[in-house]
């Protein structure tokens, strides 16, 4: 009962978004949640560092991997959430099991990634965050005050992306093409990885 008008907000949040009637500036929540895939493959690929805020105006700095256009296999995303009285509830999402999932303008915050094997074409490392043309970077980002032009950044023309773990607090897309979408709320642990 709990965690019924969060899980309500979360779908109705994700919807608007994979629609573009939200946009992707928004206070974060803080609460890291995982995202899994088999595989990841993107044209257009840009990292570069951030910080997000918490409503409480905590700051919380992440890495942002942004996709142009990417295909995603496998995917998983789960929250694990202690409930009182309930104990521990694991809200997971998963799809593009038969068909790949497919998203433009795709945007990770993460505080932790790691790939089994990444393979880009026209790779630079190094340039500035001002300057990276390759792959995308979130308007709301540009704008944002902590937003560094001179900071160190990485982009390639394509990336692929094997074996996808990442500790987020955050992911937006301008669309999110989930063909065989999953949704459940289990109880226990029942995590992506």
């Amino acid at each position: 009962m709990i965690l019924v008008p969060g899980v309500a907000a979360c779908a109705a949040v994700g919807v608007a978004m994979a629609q573009g009637v939200l946009a992707a500036s928004f206070f974060i929540s803080g609460q890291k949640f995982q995202v899994a895939a088999d595989s990841l493959t993107a044209r257009g690929f840009s990292l570069y560092g951030m910080i997000d805020v918490t409503r409480k105006h905590e700051l919380v700095p992440v890495a942002v991997s942004g996709f142009r256009h990417a295909t995603v296999s496998g995917l998983c995303q789960s929250v694990v959430v202690d409930v009182p009285v309930l104990g521990t509830q694991t809200l997971r999402l998963t799809g593009g099991d038969g068909r790949p999932v497919e998203a433009s303008n795709l945007f990770i915050d993460a505080t932790t990634e790691s790939v089994g094997q990444a393979n880009f074409d026209g790779l630079d490392i190094g340039v500035a965050q001002g300057a990276l043309t390759k792959g995308p970077v979130r308007s709301a980002d540009r704008n944002s005050r902590f937003f560094d032009p001179d900071g160190v950044a990485q982009q390639a023309l394509s990336t692929t992306l094997t074996d996808v773990r990442v500790s987020a607090v955050a992911v937006s897309a301008g669309t999110f093409n989930i063909p065989g979408l999953r949704v459940r709320l289990q109880q226990g642990d029942h995590a992506c990885f």
